[in-house]
């Protein structure tokens, strides 16, 4: 079945603002800017008639939708949309993460998928996950508009995919909280067709 998918980030939290990683093993939720930011975008699309919001586990991805849930649009949470896990590093300043960061995410675009933070994930394990994520999307047939929120490398990771690109590429897909990927689905191939939209956030 031909659908549309709205990818959106999270909202700012305050690790966000502080630039510190959080991952899957953080459970944070939106600070007031990015409260504010999930306003915006539920003002600016409110009019999409969504049946179907697939959220991560965790709480600031639902936290961001909150206002189209409570229109009682079924929903899914996927574990397949959680961030990669940054192991030791999560939560941890920036100014102890930054070299080992950069570190990593030069050895990925290097083709080093597997390379990985102690107790974390490597590109190719999220990829893994992710998988079952779209098949589940290829199955619904009863949804032609869905709203996705997740997060910035997963989201990343998960664009490489559905454009059929190496997760070597994943840095080509900029992001910011609540920016927006609108993605076509024909019924066989994915389409980007908007490409990290801001302009819901223009008036913040």
């Amino acid at each position: 079945m031909k659908k549309t998918l709205y990818i959106i980030r999270h909202g700012e939290t305050d690790l966000n603002k502080q630039g510190i990683i959080q991952g899957r093993g953080m459970n944070t939720d939106l600070n007031e800017w990015g409260k504010k930011q999930a306003q915006a975008f539920y003002q600016h699309y409110q009019h999409i008639p969504f049946d179907l919001i697939f959220t991560s586990t965790l709480k600031r991805t639902q936290q961001t939708v909150d206002q189209f849930l409570q229109k009682d649009i079924p929903w899914v949470q996927h574990e397949g949309l959680d961030e990669l896990a940054w192991g030791i590093f999560e939560g941890k300043p920036s100014e102890i993460t930054k070299p080992h960061f950069e570190e990593l995410t030069a050895a990925w675009a290097n083709g080093e998928l597997s390379r990985k933070f102690e107790l974390g994930e490597s590109p190719l394990e999220v990829q893994s996950r992710q998988l079952t994520f779209l098949e589940e999307v290829k199955r619904v047939d009863t949804a032609k508009n869905v709203l996705v929120c997740m997060h910035g490398r997963a989201l990343r990771l998960l664009l490489c995919t559905m454009s059929g690109l190496s997760l070597t590429q994943m840095d080509q897909f900029p992001h910011a909280n609540v920016s927006l990927y609108k993605i076509y689905f024909d019924g066989n191939d994915f389409e980007i067709i908007d490409f990290n939209n801001r302009d819901h956030l223009k008036h913040l």
